[in-house]
């Protein structure tokens, strides 16, 4: 086999694998995510929020592939979310004593946050604040991309 065969193959079949590796990284969240609640379900909860707020798209560490737009509603028991997340990975949900809106920013505050709990769905959460955490003592909530360490999005309650 000449050289410049073997080159040409040996790049195509590895661009090939990690086009493939990184696809699986991105669709895999996507396949295995549980059903999403129902709008229904979120409103039901979401109607004893004592707090709410909005995700946004135009954060400073959101990006094409990092992002979340919806109504966040928080109640003493429950965290619901209508609206959409950028799919990924291991996505978890914290709430902090100040506002995050960059990876910096979380990276230094996190030792005060308390973590409340995993985001399975991209489309519509509910996520169980457990017993521990007092809403109150905190003004934001945030989705966090535990896994590579990305800001997805955040929102001011309070």
């Amino acid at each position: 086999m000449k050289l410049k065969t073997f080159m040409t193959l040996s790049v195509t079949h590895l661009s090939v694998g990690v086009l493939g590796f990184v696809l699986g990284i991105y669709l895999l969240p996507i396949l295995i995510a549980p059903p999403a609640p129902t709008e229904a379900e979120v409103i039901q909860i979401s109607s004893q929020a004592q707090y709410s707020a909005m995700f946004r798209k135009d954060l400073k560490d959101s990006d094409t592939f990092h992002w979340g737009e919806g109504q966040v509603s928080l109640t003493a028991e429950f965290i619901t979310f209508m609206g959409q997340l950028a799919p990924g990975p291991d996505y978890k949900l914290y709430v902090s004593p100040a506002f995050v809106e960059t990876e910096a920013d979380f990276q230094r505050l996190k030792n005060e946050m308390a973590l409340v709990g995993d985001v399975k769905t991209f489309e519509n959460f509910v996520v169980k604040v457990p017993q521990d955490i007092d809403l109150s003592g905190y003004n934001t909530v945030i989705v966090w991309c535990e896994s590579f360490g990305e800001f997805i999005t955040s929102a001011k309650y309070q």
